[in-house]
């Protein structure tokens, strides 16, 4: 239903009102908000919602900010843009009870349990095996790549449980303990010295058939829906204006060349007033996108926001360093193996930005899985060939 404005102030009013952002805990506000339908607030009453638009939750989002509200999706960022509108879509009433409160007020961090070693853009190619056991599955094999594995509480897994059929059908979907016999998270540390991806291995891990998320079989459509909103969530967010990697990009160039008038000079302002506009253009594109987005699965809008944020992410981090000159060849912090307990996105030190996002081309879906969505569609080109669309996945060859 549309809410109107005032409507959702009234709201807001009460919530900020009765605990005031800077004298209350953020996990209790965050918990009151939840209870009020200012969550996300395009979710269904009763999980954290209200019933209304993206746009509804827009309006919360930058109504709170300015009020100076915690944030969510900061230290818990794979739950609150992944996995909670996966949940919302296939989960139980049951399950949508237990989770979705201690997951927005951040009590419990999830992870995202999708890629393999032989498994990474070609997610449906995931060997991991789930075998039925009576009221429970046993879970076996090894995903790679998994963000804050190390802090979470639970994981959105998908496993092989079927074997005999084509290799989209025969996936499910499950809510995983973390910390349940079985499960060994190893850090993977990057260039940057930091160990914020992990390889989590499953021996024998049980899993209640209570934490199967969606139909037995029915995993590739559960990935679908979470795979589109990480994108939305990594390329769709609308900062504000000037902000990130492009406002720290302004900020060296006050500080280091703005006195400066030599031909130089005027050859890195033009560059870096580009950078701005295009980031601008982007920041502007998903703020109308997320206004007319709907509730559900996200569509291909998501793969395009995902690309123009990755390739701008890296164009403007390599112009942050080019405007540090010769301060740029050098890394501050000297590399510390540390495991950090948020997704280092973007901000803090530009030399260490630089390197984090060469991964922004690859996480999330690489940009070539992007540009085959955008043609096939947006464009409507025709799709690669798929030789083994239909073969059942044991007969598949593999390396």
């Amino acid at each position: 239903m549309a809410l109107s404005e005032a409507q959702l102030d009234e709201r807001i009013e009460e919530l900020v009102t009765s605990f005031p952002p800077s004298a209350t805990p953020p996990t209790v506000f965050l918990g009151e908000q939840f209870d009020r339908g200012l969550a996300w607030v395009h979710f269904p009453e009763g999980a954290g919602g209200l019933d209304g638009s993206p746009a509804d939750q827009l309006y919360v989002l930058r109504r709170l900010s300015r009020l100076g509200a915690p944030t969510a999706a900061g230290r818990n960022v794979i739950g609150y843009g992944m996995v909670a509108p996966t949940i919302v879509i296939h989960g139980t009433d049951e399950q949508k009870q237990r989770f979705l409160r201690p997951l927005f007020t951040g009590e419990e961090i999830w992870c995202q349990l999708f890629s393999e070693p032989v498994a990474g853009s070609d997610v449906a190619t995931l060997a991991t095996r789930a075998q039925r056991d009576g009221d429970e599955w046993i879970v076996t094999g090894q995903k790679v790549w998994t963000t804050l594995a190390h802090e979470a509480a639970f994981g959105l897994l998908i496993a092989r449980s079927n074997p005999d059929v084509a290799k989209h059908k025969g996936i499910t979907a499950f809510l995983v303990d973390m910390h349940a016999p079985g499960v060994d998270v190893r850090p993977l540390y990057q260039a940057t010295g930091e160990a914020e991806f992990n390889e989590c291995f499953f021996n024998e891990v049980r899993v209640p058939d209570t934490r199967r998320l969606g139909g037995v079989g029915e995993g590739w459509s559960v990935s679908i829906t979470t795979l589109m909103n990480e994108r939305v969530s990594i390329g769709g967010t609308v900062p504000p204006r000037g902000s990130g990697l492009i406002g720290e990009a302004v900020k060296i160039w006050r500080d280091r060349w703005a006195d400066r008038r030599d031909a130089h000079a005027m050859a890195v302002r033009a560059q870096l007033m580009e950078a701005w506009v295009r980031n601008e253009v982007g920041r502007l594109t998903n703020w109308r996108a997320s206004d007319l987005r709907r509730a559900g699965t996200p569509g291909p809008e998501g793969s395009v926001a995902k690309l123009a944020f990755a390739e701008e992410n890296q164009r403007t981090s390599e112009l942050c360093v080019d405007l540090l000159g010769a301060d740029g060849m050098l890394y501050a912090s000297n590399y510390p193996q540390v495991r950090p307990t948020e997704s280092a996105m973007t901000g803090g030190d530009m030399r260490k930005a630089f390197i984090r996002m060469r991964a922004n081309s690859i996480e999330g879906g690489t940009s070539e899985v992007m540009r085959n969505i955008i043609g096939e569609r947006v464009l409507g080109l025709p799709g690669e060939p798929r030789n083994d669309k239909d073969v059942a996945w044991k007969d598949v060859p593999r390396s």
